[in-house]
This record gives structure tokens, C-alpha cells and sequence, in this order.
């Protein structure tokens, strides 16, 4: 299909109820904890989790001569569940993946068994003018959401225009800076830990550096759909933030109260990451969330 390849991972029991995990921008899959997976697995459920194109050992794309949106992304999503033939999954996206599990859920309600929204922001609601607002200094239009941490803008905009590293020693120790900044200030940042999966991450890209190619994605006409749009949502939905959510700061609120029956979880001390510390009670959260 169109020469898209994607690298995926199941894990767990394949007569168990199935959970696809859809990681952010510019993140493999990895980046759902293994520990996270384990603990879903040990909870009966069977666990997929997959690097998006342009990430890790997923392909990559000449982006010039084939550009592509969120919505092509989206649509990798249902090639995974497509692959695995599934009907229907227990979807759960983080930052990006949960703006693309929006869309999934939204034009294929059928296969989406519950939904489960980490870190994430509303549909329709022009995350990407709020960040770049931000960024350029703008003021904030009325009514719009929340912008990132002065923090993270900082980092940010350090990681678009400086230079980009050329050794691997240099790429592996700006993933760790990054990581520092989404960890948010409340929970302690392991660096050693950080640094191991900084060094995977390397490790299994293709090309690091087609990572920029999420960027231009975001920037290209999504289609998607008017401010309100959430209410159509049928999937029984859990929003989770952290109380020190650095990127999209009281955005997940705003989802749970757009979507009918959604349910809010405040995580004490969470960043935009999903921390060790907090793997065991979100865990629970995801079990509870997808026996339903």
C-alpha cells in the first residue's frame, strides 16, 4: 500500500482484548514504557505498539516528493489494526497519537472500542497557532487554549532553529534536554535511565533526522474538523494529564468536557511523559478503563 512500511510489536495473549498504543510527534513506539506494556500484558490484555513512518525501524519518506498530513497518519493507524485484523481496539494516543486517536474515533466509531487520551489536545481547536503564538511572543486570542510553559517554548525554540547535532554523542544528549523539559519540574528525572532510552531510540532510527518530516506533516492542511466536533465521540473515553503538563497545559479538561461521558484523571507531580513513577497508576487506570 502506497509503500508505506511500518514496524510493529504485539505482546501479551492474542485471544486477549487488544490495546494500540499511538505514540506523539516524532516518537517511536518505545516510547510507551516497557514496564507500562508489561503490566497491561500481566492484566490480560493483548498490546500492540508500533513506530510511526519516519520513525525508528518504520520507513521513511521523501517527504518533498510525497508529503503527508495527520490524516495520513491517521490512516497508519488503521494499516496496524488492518495488519493485525482486528475490528476494533482499545485505542490509546499520547500528545499527537491522541489527536490522531481523535480522528480514528471520530470517522471509524465502530472500531473503537474505548478510547484513552494521554497528554493530548481537543480536536479543532488550533493547537499548532497556539504553539507558534508562543513561540513568536504573540498574544493568545480569546477563548484559545492554554499555551505550553515558558520552559518548554524555551526548548523549543532552541530545538528549531539551533543547529542540529552532528554526532551521535550531541543528538543523544538533546533528546536527553528535551526529555528534562517534557518530564516537567515536580518529578525527579532520572538521566541515566533517560540516557539508555536516548540510546535506543538512536540505535533503531533509520535516519534520525527524518523526524522533522512529523513538522512539516503538522504543517500541511489536515482537514480536520470544526471546534466541537468532540461531542460526536461514542467511545467510552478516559483523558489523562499530568498537574505539570508542560507542552498542553489544562487541555485535557477541555477534551473531557467536549466529549459525552469522558472521564478526567489528574496525575499527581506527571509531565507531558509518562514517568516511572507513575507507570503503576496509570496502568490501573488503562485496566479498569478497557474492561469496560
Amino acid at each position: 500500500m502506497d509503500g508505506i512500511e511500518l514496524y510493529t510489536e504485539e505482546f501479551g495473549d492474542p485471544a486477549h482484548p487488544p490495546v494500540l498504543l499511538v505514540a506523539g510527534s516524532m516518537s517511536q513506539g518505545i516510547m510507551w514504557p516497557d514496564e507500562l506494556v508489561g503490566r497491561l500484558v500481566a492484566g490480560g490484555r493483548r498490546v500492540i505498539r508500533y513506530d510511526h513512518r519516519d520513525t525508528g525501524r518504520s520507513g521513511t519518506v521523501d517527504f518533498d516528493a510525497h508529503p503527508y498530513s495527520w490524516l495520513d497518519l491517521k490512516d497508519d493507524v488503521l494499516r496496524v489494526m488492518d495488519a493485525y485484523g482486528l475490528e476494533g481496539v482499545h485505542l490509546v494516543g499520547h500528545s499527537a497519537g491522541g489527536l490522531i486517536s481523535q480522528i480514528v474515533a471520530l470517522e471509524q466509531p465502530a472500531r473503537v472500542l474505548t478510547l484513552t487520551l494521554f497528554g493530548a489536545s481537543p480536536l479543532g481547536m488550533g493547537e499548532g497557532e497556539v504553539l507558534m503564538r508562543a513561540l513568536t511572543g504573540q498574544p493568545q486570542p480569546e477563548g484559545s487554549l492554554p499555551p505550553p510553559t515558558p520552559e518548554f517554548v524555551r526548548c523549543f525554540t532552541e530545538l528549531i532553529t539551533g543547529t542540529p547535532p552532528t554526532t551521535r554523542g550531541a543528538e543523544i544528549d538533546r533528546l536527553i534536554a528535551e526529555a528534562r523539559v517534557l518530564n516537567g519540574t515536580a518529578l525527579p528525572f532520572d538521566e541515566d535511565a533517560e540516557r539508555r532510552l536516548a540510546e535506543r531510540v538512536h540505535e533503531r532510527a533509520r535516519d534520525l533526522s527524518a523526524l522533522v518530516n512529523h513538522r512539516r506533516a503538522g504543517a500541511e492542511n489536515p482537514g480536520f474538523e470544526p471546534e466541537g466536533v468532540l461531542g460526536q465521540v461514542k467511545a467510552p473515553t478516559l483523558v489523562i494529564e499530568g498537574t505539570h503538563e508542560p507542552v498542553k497545559p489544562g487541555h485535557g479538561a477541555i477534551i473531557a468536557e467536549q466529549i459525552p461521558g469522558a472521564r478526567l484523571l489528574m496525575v499527581r507531580d506527571m509531565g507531558h511523559l509518562i514517568a516511572p513513577q507513575v507507570v503503576e497508576e496509570l496502568a490501573g487506570a488503562l485496566l479498569t478503563h478497557t474492561a469496560r
